[in-house]
Order: structure tokens, then C-alpha cells, then sequence
């Protein structure tokens, strides 16, 4: 597709962009990086998630400069992304060893552990709050030396780390299904482009930085029958996951930092060939995402098994799912139809003008 070049433009490009920076300042209003660094915490999470960009004050600032624009924060936060350098890979890591914050089963009710409901949306009435409208930096504050004084009895702090995985008592039982180890290297999607068929490594990562909309509504198309995975969830767990690299191989790993995650593993029941018979075992769908962002991780392990086992619709088609729920390459091309396309719309509008002719001639 060809564009002809637009002459002039210049001077009202640059207008366009003092507009807009005038739309930002022009009520007088002002909002630290550091405020929605500490009070956006679902849309920082989002942020971070889709660009793949672990850095809360950098999306801050993302979130700020789009003015809360999230397409935009994503696209500014991905295009500084490619400018930085790639030194190392960490090592793998699991989240058993995961500082948990929230951990909940759908599965049972008592897991070892307990059920953790940490700090969770899903326990409100969805009520507007119009408290908020007047709060100040003083309320905020008596709030937080509140909470700050109340003194927790030792006899009821949870050890909070390396918490057992609820998937590991049914494996025990022999009721996930088995698969053979695989021990080859993941692929890096941002360094090769995916070709298709896919590995599940390739589809993992295409997922977690998905655009969340569009991976939700994927999982509940699949819950609606347009898949064949209707799970439930085995276990939800958010938390702190900790970051090492070794600097060669075989040298051993240090700890560089911490990533706040979620992590979903859901259960599908499948029918499975026994030695002499069918038997029933499950199957485990996989979620995570920077942050916390639970739906988005559900909805994941949703796809991805619907991804892994195949079927007939959308769901299940890998490059109809890969391709659209990027973020930069649905939004990207999706606006890039208000660039200038005259002379390819001029050459339609003569086509047309030439049949209308020939058709009254006729």
C-alpha cells in the first residue's frame, strides 16, 4: 500500500501537538508520576503486562504522557522497550517459592495453607463510593496510621512462602494427565517472529502480553461453547516471584529482584486411553501475567488449553488467536486507516465513476 506524500503539514503537525499539550495543562491540574505509581495499581499492572516491561515508575510515566490512554501507554512503554539492550535471561523459576499475597482455590475448599484472599475487588459491592470525592491527603493519612496500628496476634501469620501447589495433591493421585519432559530452551518471541505451528512456549508469551479485552473475551467464548475447555480453577496465586540470572552457564544464580505476578493453573477434565479402557483425568490450563490481573490470567489458561488440544473454532485456531490480540498490532492497524489514503481511494472513486458511466450508457 502506497501513500502520497502530503506537503505543508508541517507547521499544523506542530500545532496539533501544542494542542495537545495544552489540553493537558489547561485546567491547571497536576498529577505526580510517583500518585499513579501508588494509586493506579490495576492500570499500571495492565500496562506493564502488555508492553512486557516490568517497571511500575516507567509505566507511571507511560500512564501520565497518554493521559490515561492505555493503548498509548502500552505503544510508548513497547517502543522504549526495543531501545534497551538484552544482557541476560534469567533462570527458570517456579512459583512455589512465590511470597504469596492472594491464594484461592475454586477447586476445594480447604488447601494446605488455607485460602488467602489478600487484597481482592471481588469481595465489594460494586457501589459507587462517593466518600472519594471529598478524601484528602489527611484522610489518607489518619487511614494509614489506622491500619498501621493494629497489632496482629503471632499466633495467626501464615507462613507465606513456599506454599504447595494445589495441582501437586492431584498428581499425586495420579489424576493430571502426564506429559513428557521437555527440556528444550522456551522461544523469545521478541527476538524471532512467530511462525505457525506454534510451540507452547511461542503461545505463552503471546498471550501474557495480550491485550486484556481481547483475551478475556476469547476465554469466555470458549466457556460458551465455542471451545472445548470449561475449567475449573485449580488455584489463583498472586505474590511476590523472585528474579535470578547467572552471568555463564554454570555459574551459579543471583538474585537481581522481585516481580509482583499472577499465576492461574485450571482443570479440564479429558477422556484419556487406558491399557484396557478409557479413563478420566485432567488436563491443566495455565495463565500469568505481570501484576495482578486475575481475569486476564483465567481467561489465558482458558485459551492456551483450547490452543494445546485444537478444535474447530476460532478458539482453537492458533494463527486466528496470535495474530489479534496484540495490543500495538491491533490498535496499530486498526488506526492506521486515518492515514492519508488518497490515491488509493481516488483510483476506487474513479472505478466506480467509470461503471456508473457504462451503466447508463447501457
Amino acid at each position: 500500500m502506497a501513500y502520497v506524500a502530503v506537503r505543508g503539514g508541517a507547521e499544523a503537525i506542530e500545532a496539533s501537538l501544542e494542542h495537545l499539550q495544552y489540553e493537558r495543562v489547561k485546567d491547571g491540574a497536576f498529577v505526580a508520576v510517583e500518585t499513579l505509581q501508588v494509586t493506579m495499581r490495576g492500570f499500571l499492572d495492565q500496562v506493564m503486562s502488555e508492553s512486557s516491561l516490568y517497571s511500575e515508575q516507567l509505566a507511571a510515566l507511560a500512564m501520565k504522557q497518554s493521559e490515561g490512554n492505555v493503548e498509548e501507554a502500552i505503544f510508548l512503554l513497547r517502543a522504549h522497550r526495543s531501545t534497551l539492550p538484552r544482557l541476560y535471561y534469567s533462570t527458570t523459576t517456579d512459583a512455589r517459592s512465590m511470597f504469596v499475597l492472594r491464594r484461592i482455590s475454586a477447586s476445594f475448599k480447604d488447601i494446605p495453607g488455607g485460602q488467602i484472599l489478600g487484597a481482592s475487588h471481588d469481595y465489594l459491592h460494586r457501589l459507587l463510593n462517593f466518600d472519594l470525592l471529598q478524601e484528602t491527603v489527611e484522610d489518607v493519612a489518619a487511614q494509614k496510621a489506622e491500619f498501621e496500628a493494629i497489632e496482629v496476634p503471632d499466633n495467626s501469620v501464615l507462613q507465606l512462602e513456599k506454599l504447595p501447589k494445589v495441582m501437586d495433591y492431584l498428581r499425586q493421585e495420579g489424576l493430571i494427565r502426564e506429559f513428557p519432559e521437555n527440556d528444550a530452551e522456551p522461544s523469545d518471541i521478541t527476538k524471532e517472529s512467530i511462525a505457525f505451528p506454534t510451540n507452547r512456549s511461542q503461545r505463552l508469551q503471546t498471550l501474557t502480553r495480550g491485550q486484556t479485552g481481547t483475551v478475556t473475551s476469547l476465554g469466555y467464548a470458549g466457556l460458551r461453547g465455542y471451545g472445548a475447555s470449561h475449567p475449573t480453577v485449580g488455584e489463583v496465586r498472586v505474590g511476590w516471584q523472585s528474579i535470578h540470572v547467572a552471568l555463564d552457564d554454570g555459574d551459579d544464580p543471583y538474585y537481581i529482584g522481585a516481580i509482583k505476578l499472577t499465576e492461574v493453573e485450571s482443570f479440564i477434565p479429558v477422556n484419556v486411553n487406558g491399557e484396557d479402557k478409557q479413563v478420566v483425568e485432567f488436563d491443566v490450563g495455565y495463565g500469568a501475567c505481570f501484576g495482578q490481573n486475575e481475569t486476564k490470567a483465567i481467561a489465558m489458561s482458558i485459551v492456551d488449553h483450547a490452543l494445546e488440544v485444537g478444535g474447530d473454532t476460532a478458539i482453537h485456531d492458533e494463527e486466528f488467536v496470535l495474530l489479534h490480540i496484540d495490543t500495538i498490532e491491533s490498535t496499530g492497524f486498526i488506526s492506521h486507516l486515518k492515514m492519508p489514503h488518497y490515491v488509493t481511494f481516488q483510483s476506487k472513486l474513479e472505478q466506480m465513476r467509470a461503471i456508473k458511466r457504462e451503466g447508463k450508457m447501457l
